[in-house]
């Protein structure tokens, strides 16, 4: 995406503040306030000067230092009221900013995941978000403030001397110049820095989830190197940024101090000729310090600001990106619950990544409520794909699905995802203990009806030995619990979900045969009375369902019974071969018990 102009990014981000009129209006009368009293405390110090010193009078000099205390006093309680309510709406601000990002991110469609690295989306909603809050929270304060007292300064010049302030007025416009010209730079500059710290942040997160695999393949030196790389991209992207900041800085103060010199110059010359107190001199020597410092600090923080630009840049991006699954203005309801009735119509369908290569092809299929069918075939053959436009992740290029009827493209998708529930061969374990896992499938289930789930999943067996139970903290990714342990946590988040239509993608495939007994025992209750589609390669786990569907390079190319399909499918029957007859091995006891099993 092209970079936005400021003026369309501050738009679209204005609607994070509009909600806090009240606390913007008390922000906005303690800046108003403590730049007043910086300006008016320069009038004391002239007072001080002309009255105290110059015409040596002590009542004068203590009137105009009790003055001084009462303005100082009086700043200081505005600067806190100011900090408070900055830093406030820094802070509250940032997290509408994650929540608005994060609500907006799980929508989306998991095409989009394909393209995107979920490292640099974190770090989109973490270090990009902390960016900004360090700006409304801080550096936006001191650049409204500084801009305050330079309007205000230039002003007092004014009054003080109009003579000298017309140098003032010829230095401003050198001064600003560089601002604007290097305030570009750096937010280009600012972008690319975020975008190569995500992708260090993405390549840590790769390699931690992964530490199993990168350490078992010794490949900890190749992957220092390259996050090695990654890092020193970020840093010589930083180091342009930062370099082009200081250019911008170091012009800016040059400038300023040179104008002023020249202003003590001309000034001095006035007080010697006695056309200008002493007092008047150092107010305004004062004041162009003020005005100078204020255009000073609004350069460093300009520089701040257009970091933040970037960063905010990147998360408009992220937030306004659409889905491409939605529901539909008026989606369709049922009439009645639906019990699992599926069909599918000359379906075809590619991924957005891969569009030249259809995936599915011409799928036609009914399945009959509470009917168990099989999809089988080599990897590749599109059953996982088949699975991803049932639960409505992709839309189809071409054709239908219908449950109950009715297009499922004409449902919400919350809807209709209500009614089925996956079961996969490496099951999504989260971070948090037992109950939080099998509550997945009912966030508002009771602790009764958890434990229940896992009653009917076989898992109560192996949660009542763990440490705390169902309180038990599973790590990332359940990676304290084993294979099969993990396939019973899910079935019971499934059972738990109570769906019409379950989804099994090889839920037994990479077990050991202990392992695999108590899954699929699990799997025979939640399948009971349900509409199931079952993946599977192991031909022995699946040859007594009520039909088996053989697909191969993403079209349907025969369905039947076992028994039917040996005679008249030749890739099924050479898959069969494969399995049991090329070795001269039947299937093991534990094969057995799971074709009893699949049977109910």
């Amino acid at each position: 995406m092209e970079s936005q102009s400021s003026s369309k990014l501050l738009i679209r981000a204005f609607k994070f503040l509009k909600p806090y009129k009240k606390q913007i209006v008390w922000a906005s009368i303690a800046l108003v306030f403590t730049a007043g009293l910086n300006l008016a405390l320069v009038q004391y110090v002239r007072i001080i000067v002309d009255q105290g010193f110059v015409a040596s009078s002590l009542a004068s000099l203590g009137r105009a230092i009790t003055g001084f205390l009462i303005i100082a006093i009086l700043q200081a309680i505005g600067t806190f009221t100011r900090f408070y309510w900055v830093s406030w709406l820094g802070e509250r601000v940032t997290a509408d900013l994650r929540q608005s990002v994060y609500s907006h991110i799980i929508t989306l469609h998991p095409g989009y995941f394909e393209a995107n690295l979920s490292g640099e989306i974190q770090s989109r909603i973490t270090t990009d978000t902390t960016l900004i809050q360090s700006v409304i929270g801080s550096s936006a304060s001191i650049a409204l403030r500084n801009f305050l007292l330079l309007f205000g300064g230039t002003i007092a010049l004014f009054i003080t001397n109009p003579r000298l302030t017309s140098v003032v007025l010829i230095c401003i416009p050198l001064v600003v110049g560089p601002i604007m010209f290097f305030g570009r730079k750096v937010r280009r500059l600012s972008r690319s820095s975020q975008d190569e710290i995500a992708n260090v942040g993405a390549y840590v997160g790769e390699s931690v989830q992964q530490i199993k695999t990168v350490q078992a393949y010794n490949h900890q030196e190749f992957d220092r190197k390259e996050f090695s790389l990654n890092v020193e991209k970020a840093f010589d992207v930083a180091l342009k940024r930062i370099k082009t900041n200081s250019v911008l800085i170091t012009t800016v103060m040059t400038l300023v101090f040179a104008a002023i010199a020249v202003l003590i110059w001309i000034g001095g010359r006035d007080v010697i000729n006695g056309t200008m107190t002493a007092g008047e001199l150092t107010a305004f020597i004062m004041y162009a310090v003020i005005v100078a410092t204020s255009v000073a600090a609004v350069s460093g923080v300009i520089a701040e600001l257009q970091r933040a630009a970037g960063a905010l840049e990147r998360l408009m991006d992220l937030l306004h990106v659409e889905s491409e699954i939605k529901a539909p203005e008026n989606p369709k309801e049922f009439t009645l619950k639906p019990k699992g009735a599926l069909t599918i119509k000359d379906l075809s369908f590619a991924y957005p990544t891969r569009s030249e290569i259809n995936a599915l092809q011409d799928i036609s299929l009914t399945i009959a409520p509470g009917e168990n069918v099989a999809l089988v075939g080599p990897s590749g053959a599109g059953k996982s794909t088949l699975f991803d436009l049932l639960l409505r992740f992709y839309d189809p290029s071409a054709g239908s699905i219908s449950l109950e009827g009715i297009d499922i493209r004409e449902l919400d998708p919350g809807e209709l995802r209500s009614h089925i529930a996956i079961v996969s061969q490496q099951p999504a374990m989260f971070t948090g203990n037992v109950s939080d896992n099998i509550s997945y499938g009912d966030p508002s289930a009771s602790e009764a009806s958890i434990k229940e789930a896992a009653v009917a999943a076989y898992a109560e067996s192996f949660i009542e030995e763990l440490p705390e139970k169902y309180e038990s903290f599973l790590g990332e990714a359940g990676i304290r619990l084993s294979g099969g342990q993990k396939q019973r946590i899910a079935i019971a988040r499934a059972i738990l979900k109570d769906p019409e239509i379950l989804l099994l993608d090889e839920a037994t495939s990479a077990l050991d045969a202990e392992s695999e007994r108590q899954v699929q025992m699990a799997l025979e209750k939640l399948m009971l009375n349900r509409t199931s589609l079952i993946i599977a390669h192991r031909l022995a786990t699946v040859k007594n369902v009520d039909r088996i569907i053989v697909m191969d390079a993403g079209r349907l190319i025969a369905q039947g019974t076992h028994h039917e399909l040996m005679q008249s499918c030749g890739l099924y029957a050479n898959l069969a071969e494969l399995q049991f007859s090329e070795s001269g091995v039947a299937p093991n006891p534990g094969q057995q018990k799971l074709d009893l099993a699949i049977n109910h």
